[in-house]
């Protein structure tokens, strides 16, 4: 069944959240505080790991790095898109909106934790070519791996960050199923050179994200966004960066 993969992993998100948030009941603040700077240092380690995976190699026995120039343009270039845009302020506003709908007007960080979680789950390569996968061929086994991980990030977000970390499942639903539904058409941009870069950008993207969860509203990361995309086109250029 093609979109079971997303399927698996709202519902892992779901069931890890909801897990978080009964431990978070029977938790001191002290604990709560901890576990948000162990999930920070985890996120920021899956980051640097990603970051890391690309942008260093061995040429002749020597540790080289690759694709300097691209990531630099891809950044400059999506923070500036980003910052025209604003993308932190909509995305805010819908974190508002879903405190506001769901009362939870009361929690502080309903939308810090809804903000934290989404961008977490959703721009990392494995999202995208997992979707890409199970749609064209209802391989959804990447997309396991995803939602184990993800389960098991969210239910320590949830237990010191609160239920805003709950529903990261909608951006993570929506943003996956759009892929998996339209992965034959996303499959020709998908060139091994243009995942490479995705998954290079992304993991910064990711590494900022802990970043603003140990050391908060440092950085509006969801206005970095464009730079994947960038990232992504910049593959079709005649010439290699």
């Amino acid at each position: 069944m093609h979109g079971m993969g997303t399927i698996i992993n709202v519902v892992l998100i779901i069931c890890g959240s909801l897990l978080g948030l009964f431990i978070r009941h029977r938790m001191k603040e002290n604990l709560k505080e901890t576990l948000m700077i162990v999930c920070g240092i985890i996120i920021l380690l899956l980051g640097m790991s990603g970051t890391m995976q690309y942008m260093l190699v061995i040429i002749n026995d020597s540790l080289q790095t690759t694709g300097p120039m691209m990531m630099i343009i891809s950044m400059v270039l999506g923070a500036i898109i980003g910052e025209i845009i604003d993308f932190d302020a909509k995305i805010t506003r819908i974190g508002e909106w879903l405190k506001q709908k769901t009362g939870n007007s009361k929690d502080p960080q309903f939308t810090n934790a809804f903000i934290t979680a989404s961008m977490t789950f959703t721009v990392g390569a494995m999202g995208v070519i997992g979707s890409i996968q199970d749609g064209l061929t209802g391989d959804y086994s990447t997309m396991v791996v995803k939602s184990i991980l993800d389960g098991i990030i969210v239910m320590v977000m949830a237990s010191s960050m609160g239920k805003g970390a709950l529903f990261s499942f909608l951006p993570v639903g929506i943003t996956q199923g759009i892929i998996t539904g339209l992965a034959h058409l996303a499959a020709p941009l998908m060139t091994p050179e243009a995942i490479d870069n995705l998954s290079y950008v992304g993991s910064i993207l990711i590494f900022c994200v802990g970043i603003n969860v140990i050391w908060p509203n440092k950085i509006r990361v969801a206005n970095l966004l464009p730079a994947i995309f960038i990232a992504m086109l910049l593959t079709f250029l005649p010439i290699s960066l």
